[in-house]
Parts: C-alpha cells; structure tokens; sequence
C-alpha cells in the first residue's frame, strides 16, 4: 500500500486543519519543515470539516484548505463534509 501526502504551509490558519487530519487519521505522521507541515498516511487519509470546526469553534468550508496547501499526492474525492486522499487500485 502506497502512502498519500498533503502539505500545508505552517501558520495559524493550517495549525486546526493539521490538528483535525491528525485527530482523525490514527495512522498519519506529520513531518514539520521550515515553513512546511507535510502529512504522510499509508493509503488514506481523510480531512473532515466538522472536526475542524469542532477544534475552532467556527464554521469552516473546505475549499479554505487551497489557501494554505502546498502539495498532495493522491486520488482526490472531496464534497462539502470531507476531503479525502486516496490510492485507488
């Protein structure tokens, strides 16, 4: 099984989105570089607007995660409730 990443650069705004992939990802790593959060997860990991929202405490639409991504690799599935990266055979 192949790993998925995203990336977010490292400020405020990414640090809940970073936080609520970790929460809701039991197997993700977050790597920290200068400037930099890269999250590696074997074969998938999902993004969940409601945890986010959960850790601030407002409202939160996915597309705010464009602002601050960097990269990703995976398959990409995404609606209004959760983003999801993923290999697919």
């Amino acid at each position: 099984m192949s790993n998925v990443f995203i990336a977010f650069q490292s400020n405020e705004e990414s640090r809940p989105v970073v936080e609520a992939i970790l929460a809701d990802n039991p197997n993700a790593v977050a790597v920290e570089s200068p400037g930099m959060v890269k999250i590696d997860a074997p074969g998938h990991l999902t993004i969940r607007r409601q945890t986010i929202e959960d850790l601030t405490g407002a409202r939160f639409d996915l597309q705010q995660l464009h602002v601050n991504l960097i990269t990703l690799s995976g398959h990409i599935d995404e609606d209004d409730d959760q983003f999801t990266l993923s290999w697919k055979h």
